[in-house]
């Protein structure tokens, strides 16, 4: 291992994430990579799938070259590794048909890749399909301010099919040569830390979890720290399933025997000692136990009397998680609704935080991988504060935003639906009126609301009692039809005057 090397910085293998659009050809990309670059004669094969696996490159010079594949169901678990204070991947590949060119979806990967700071590089799939046009992407992507090489920018792009194969290599040896450009390090004495990337309990081998090691080394005998959840190293395994002694930066490994489930898109860190491992676990509770609540100024009478508050309580069972949740709620925007954070804090929603987010208005609490008192429970009903728990972090963006629109003050909005011409006037006794004219639009319905149009500016208002045509009762005229009308209103309307028919729609 080189670990017992003098110089302890080497040369690392890159980690790359795969993104894009959903039906752009991603797990056909994975898919192929996977079958055509990953060969276990022992084990005949993968036998099972996990979300990364390593593989081995062979460069043009003939070298062989490492790298590090993460298999995600996309931009929101990328994301969620994000927000978690660490980024897992050194490059990016953004997957973009050469059928539909740039969509929402490409758009929103990106923008997830660019918060990263990381390279990447596109790669324009399925340009063995009929009605692929490689160029006309090209300009999609230049269009969306996505400047490839050759287009006013830098970032590299390759045309691939996955189907066929063409283009893959030449993708692999853009991701090693953008990886060399990055000059990838890693120090292969210090102690492994990385991501947790899957988790999941396993019956007949216990709570087992899918590592990728940032940094550093690990071996057996040694024990991981993923939050307060904590493993041995004794029972390791590659990302074929096979049992090993060791592994270094940039693997992905499992690791099975965690004594509870530990959290996917947190970090761990690797000590050599149980004695350690449990120490550490020890010091961070008692530092969590000492932060207090955030003052967020819970003040109303700053408030704008012109907007809806939803007043949020955020409680967490990490420190690093609260960061999360606010960049989830700083996500939402409202002309008519503000989201207010009252407070935030760590540990189980309690008795305390209910009354502090009760009040005039009372607010909301918004719980992350925790849990509820019984007694808050009650005290919440009677103070009428609602509680909401999540154990997905991109969860709790699309229930406020369907929170702020069911709070988003509705307003009666007059929609013409038809409009008139009167022709003639036949009778008036005080508020009733016999009317001719001709519909020029829309159709006109008995019972309709009515405005009285003179020469564009309105001069009152009025109902359709009765409709005739060709002087037989109807409840409807059609555009171009001429009708008799009985109609009521205040104002006497005049030949030539025009009647909108209109309608109250709630916006």
């Amino acid at each position: 291992m080189e670990k017992n090397a003098k110089n302890s910085i080497i040369k690392r293998s890159p980690i790359v994430c795969v993104m894009g659009h959903i039906d752009h050809g991603k797990s056909a990309l994975l898919d192929y990579i996977r079958k055509t670059n990953i060969v276990d004669t022992e084990a005949g094969g993968i036998t099972q799938r996990i979300s990364a696996y390593e593989l081995v490159h062979k460069m043009p010079d003939g070298k062989d070259e490492r790298i590090t594949f993460l298999d995600t169901p996309g931009h929101e678990a990328f994301g969620a590794m994000r927000t978690c204070g660490t980024t897992i991947a050194d490059i990016a590949i953004l997957v973009v048909s050469a059928e539909e060119g740039v969509k929402k979806q490409t758009l929103e990967a990106l923008k997830c890749i660019t918060e990263s700071k990381i390279p990447f590089i596109v790669a324009i799939s399925k340009i063995d399909k009929p009605s692929a046009n490689v160029e006309k992407v090209k300009n999609s992507l230049v269009e969306n301010e996505i400047y490839i090489e050759g287009y006013g920018g830098t970032v590299p792009f390759v045309p691939i099919s996955s189907k066929s194969g063409e283009g893959i290599p030449e993708l692999l040896d853009m991701i090693l040569l953008v990886a060399e450009m990055e000059d990838l390090k890693g120090d292969s004495k210090k102690l492994a830390e990385g991501l947790v990337i899957e988790a999941n309990l396993d019956k007949q081998k216990g709570i087992t979890a899918v590592l990728v090691i940032k940094n550093g080394y690990i071996e057996n005998g040694m024990y991981v720290v993923a939050g307060d959840k904590i493993a041995s190293t004794r029972m390791m395994e590659s990302f074929l399933g096979k049992k090993i002694e060791e592994a270094i930066f940039s693997s992905p490994i499992r690791i099975i025997g965690f004594d509870k489930l530990p959290k996917v898109g947190g970090p761990f860190i690797t000590f050599k000692t149980k004695k350690e491992a449990e120490q550490y676990i020890s010091d961070e509770k008692e530092n969590e136990k000492k932060i207090p609540i955030k003052n967020y100024n819970a003040d109303n009478s700053a408030e704008n009397p012109e907007l809806n508050y939803i007043r949020i309580m955020i409680k967490t069972e990490a420190a690093g998680s609260i960061n999360a949740v606010e960049h989830e709620i700083n996500k939402i925007v409202s002309d008519k609704v503000k989201i207010k954070i009252i407070g935030a804090g760590i540990g189980n929603i309690s008795e305390n935080d209910v009354k502090l987010a009760s009040g005039r208005n009372p607010g909301i609490i918004l719980g992350f991988d925790v849990s509820t008192d019984a007694s808050a429970k009650e005290l919440a009903e009677r103070y009428k504060v609602e509680i909401k728990t999540f154990d997905i972090i991109y969860k709790i963006a699309e229930w406020l935003n369907e929170e702020v629109v069911k709070r988003t003050p509705k307003v009666m909005v007059e929609e013409v639906t038809a409009e008139a011409k009167v022709l003639k006037v036949f009778s008036s006794m005080k508020d009733k009126h016999i009317i001719g004219g001709r519909v020029e639009k829309g159709t006109v319905f008995v019972g309709e609301e009515v405005k009285i149009m003179r020469r564009d500016a309105e001069i009152g208002r009025g109902k359709i009692r009765e409709l005739q045509q060709q002087k037989q009762k109807t409840g409807e005229v059609r555009e171009g039809v001429e009708f008799g009308c009985q109609f009521q209103s205040e104002i006497t309307p005049a030949p030539g005057d025009k009647l909108q028919i209109f309608k109250l729609i709630e916006k």
